[in-house]
């Protein structure tokens, strides 16, 4: 009795999840016609957009449609670069207050070789909603500890590490900072400058351990005889001083800042980018100089000191774009990543402008990211990864029409979408 009552439970909630399951994404040749293009890197352009294996074929006017091609007409419509989220850690925790399902943090101050790509829940209830708003890539980020991990990109179409994987992959360092926490941490100057000197001695500590790994693997290299250890920590930080891998530095404050330049320059870490960088603003000059990258948000946010007008946050970006910085914007979220365009949305209207806002979701992360050549603008040979929309993305009107992610078309639905459908359309139920 007790088995059948099982068994009846569990094909109810087969049933239960089929019905509420998010539909599935599919790939072909496809003609998006009479289009509005905005390339992002050549201007805005209208005609056709021929997709074709994964990939844009070809875009612009007198482009002719294929044979056999799906067509999907564009007309008052415009296609967009799919968004990319600088910084995330969308995938890796769905229900906090569970632990059981948070993986954004491993135990430990050192564990840089850990990946979190391997955590990424490609089912997460998250996804789907963050695709409905044009986001169609995104760095997963590690947190926790010195060095919590690999940061990866992915895009939000697949099952596996190998078919998410969107060619990026970078070491996190979360770099000692000097302030306190929050308005509950009360702890004295005093203690707050001896947490920093012994968080920066253990840093230099580990870099330098790191700095021997690649002499004596180097040495190994060329001496059939010699044995190292295996040692995946230094292994992982060794790409870094290599040059293989960029180094994520993620620092807010600006005397943080400042020390971490200071710090990376000393060091000679050939790929640097800075991540965080709430009071970038603060010191744009000095990152300026440095020459490196920013990802920074998120956008919406409070300012970092009481004394700092309300927009800081909101300016924070244009201000050092304006500086000579080179900027990307991030969510820096987990479960509100598909707010993403308004972060943007309020960068630009706070003086980085339309067009320098738009670039820093789309171009200028692929940039910094290295991967460019694939994703960010709509150009022949890139990954088919764009939206179709009825206006400008940051404007909380505008309607994503179509999604493409990697050449697979997604369908526009969430598990938010379908009980609003349920509640909307709901039948008066079963009478008494």
């Amino acid at each position: 009795m007790k088995s059948n009552i099982i068994r009846v439970l569990f094909f109810c909630l087969l049933a239960h999840f089929a019905a509420g399951q998010v539909k599935k994404s599919s790939k072909g040749t496809f003609a998006l016609t009479n289009a509005t293009l905005e390339t992002i890197t050549k201007g805005r352009q209208t005609g056709n957009l021929i997709i074709r294996d994964g990939k844009i074929e070809s875009l612009g006017p007198g482009v002719a449609v294929p044979s056999g091609a799906t067509i999907i007409d564009c007309q008052g419509l415009t296609i967009y670069p799919g968004l990319i989220d600088g910084g995330t850690q969308l995938g890796l925790v769905e229900v906090s207050s569970i632990s059981l399902t948070d993986d954004t943090d491993e135990l430990g101050e050192l564990t840089p070789h850990m990946e979190a790509i391997t955590a990424f829940n490609t089912s997460a209830t998250a996804v789907a909603v963050t695709r409905v708003d044009g986001i169609s890539t995104a760095l997963v980020v590690p947190q926790g500890g010195l060095f919590p991990g690999t940061a990866s990109l992915v895009n939000l179409v697949g099952y596996t590490p190998d078919q998410i994987y969107a060619g990026f992959r970078g070491v996190v360092l979360n770099f000692p900072g000097s302030g306190r926490r929050g308005f509950w941490d009360r702890r004295s100057d005093e203690d707050l400058k001896k947490e920093e000197e012994k968080a920066l001695r253990q840093l230099n500590e580990v870099w330098t351990e790191a700095q021997y790994y690649v002499q004596v693997t180097d040495a190994a290299a060329k001496n059939a005889a010699l044995r190292v250890a295996a040692n995946p920590e230094m292994a992982r930080l060794a790409e870094v001083i290599r040059g293989t891998m960029p180094l994520l530095i993620e620092t807010n404050r600006a005397a943080d800042i400042e020390a971490a330049i200071r710090w990376a320059q000393d060091k000679k870490i050939p790929k640097v980018i800075l991540t965080g960088v709430a009071e970038g603003w603060r010191v744009a000059d000095k990152i300026a100089k440095a020459g490196y990258p920013v990802i920074t948000g998120p956008v919406i946010a409070l300012p970092t000191r009481g004394s700092d007008a309300y927009d800081k946050a909101y300016a924070n970006a244009g201000l050092m774009a304006k500086a000579g910085v080179k900027v990307a914007i991030r969510s820096n979220d987990s479960e509100n990543v598909r707010n993403l365009p308004f972060h943007a949305g309020f960068a630009a209207a706070y003086g980085m402008g339309k067009e320098e806002a738009l670039r820093a979701v789309t171009i200028t992360p692929a940039e910094i990211m290295g991967v460019a050549d694939k994703l960010g603008s709509l150009e022949a040979g890139k990954t088919a990864s764009l939206m179709i929309t009825t206006g400008d993305p940051f404007e909380p009107k505008t309607q994503i029409r179509y999604l493409f992610i990697d050449g697979w078309i997604v369908p526009l639905d969430s598990r938010q979408i379908q009980l609003y459908e349920e509640f909307l359309n709901r039948s008066p139920g079963l009478k008494k």
